[in-house]
């Protein structure tokens, strides 16, 4: 171990003592994320220094990217959460619903960028049967055998079920035969319902999400695992969360990352709210988030992800110095953030991310959806 004892020894004997058990490989308790969740000054640092360590063990300096392509197929919702600027109802003249021709110039376009995975997400489109769905995976297929298609949320698996009248499980196991490969572990937000009910009254509740994630891992479609904080939710909302990611992954396996999302505040209505008011939230919270993150999922998620749409890229490498291991992807194009106020672009290059990477100390490599890695830099 590298890491600065010296700092650890300057925190109080509770966190101390936290820190000393992350670096055993310990099991943190949420009691105990919940008070580096408050971390400052030096025990920020100490918390810092521990975070990278244990990434480094695991990582042994490297970050990750993969190169896709983000194809958000349609912005027509009924769900109206209070968070997204994205959707719009179906009268609206900037709604949209890409045609099976339009995706498969999307998908041929992403192939001449040499991507190894097409995402695929959209509004809860009540003119979409389950049909549509399912040809959208078979004509990426179609384009190319071989390209990893990660797709569709809990909530649109979850809606799925509801207009087939089929079990999710049937509804799952019809998606990946028709291409799926795994699944984004989006629409989480914050998994406890008190906050749900006022920010996404309409999705589906916590025990739904986590229902549908934990039959995705049993018959072997991996996901990824997510939260998006920094609205009006509190640390003991967010140690919450953390907690049922970590349950999961004890019973399944199934998670491939933890990604943070940070709530895009610019233009949603839920920060035009006088009952319920955002929380403080500045780029420090971000960095202690993933630095605690990386220490509660220590034996059970792998890898942890950052977004550079949404911190920017200046903010994304520094989070490679708190645990972060993966830079996410080129995604080529990105609705949802951008519709929310992010401007940090929808693109970057690989040539950009490695020197990105590199600019923070540390070794790029190139990954496929499943973290196998394809090329060292």
């Amino acid at each position: 171990m590298t890491v600065s004892y010296q700092l650890i020894d300057q925190a109080r004997s509770s966190v101390k003592k936290i820190l000393l058990s992350a670096l055993k490989g310990d099991e943190i308790p949420p009691n105990d994320a919940l008070k580096l969740l408050k971390a400052k000054g030096n025990e920020l640092l100490a918390l810092q220094h521990v975070a990278t360590e244990i990434c480094s063990e695991k990582k042994k300096n490297m970050v990750s990217f993969v190169v896709n392509r983000n194809i958000n197929f349609t912005n027509i919702c009924n769900h109206g959460c209070k968070f997204c600027s994205f959707s719009v109802p179906r009268d609206s003249s900037e709604a949209y619903l890409l045609s099976i021709d339009e995706i498969e110039k999307k998908v041929l376009e992403a192939l001449k960028f040499n991507c190894t995975e097409i995402c695929v997400q959209g509004g809860i489109n009540l003119e979409v049967d389950f049909e549509f769905y399912k040809n959208i995976l078979k004509t990426i297929k179609k384009i190319n055998s071989g390209i990893h298609i990660h797709a569709y949320s809990p909530e649109e698996v979850f809606h799925m079920s509801l207009l087939t009248g089929d079990s999710i499980e049937s509804t799952l196991k019809e998606l990946k035969k028709a291409g799926l490969g795994s699944m984004p572990g989006t629409a989480a937000e914050i998994l406890v319902d008190e906050i749900r009910r006022i920010i996404c009254p309409s999705k589906i509740n916590t025990a739904q999400w986590i229902d549908v994630i934990k039959i995705a891992h049993e018959i072997d479609i991996p996901t990824t695992s997510t939260m998006m904080y920094g609205h009006i939710e509190d640390l003991n909302h967010i140690v919450e969360h953390l907690e049922i990611l970590r349950n999961i992954q004890k019973e399944t396996k199934g998670f491939t990352e933890f990604v943070p999302l940070v709530y895009m505040k610019e233009n949603p209505i839920l920060s035009k709210s006088v009952e319920h008011p955002l929380k403080h939230h500045d780029y420090i919270d971000d960095f202690r988030l993933y630095a605690v993150s990386r220490i509660f999922f220590n034996n059970y998620i792998e890898n942890l992800q950052c977004s550079w749409v949404k911190l920017g890229p200046k903010l994304a490498q520094e989070s490679l110095n708190y645990g972060v291991n993966d830079f996410s992807g080129t995604l080529m194009e990105e609705n949802i953030s951008k519709s929310a106020g992010a401007v940090h672009g929808e693109y970057l290059p690989p040539s950009q991310i490695i020197e990105i990477i590199k600019g923070a100390g540390k070794i790029p490599a190139q990954r496929d959806t499943l973290y196998n890695i394809i090329s060292i830099y």
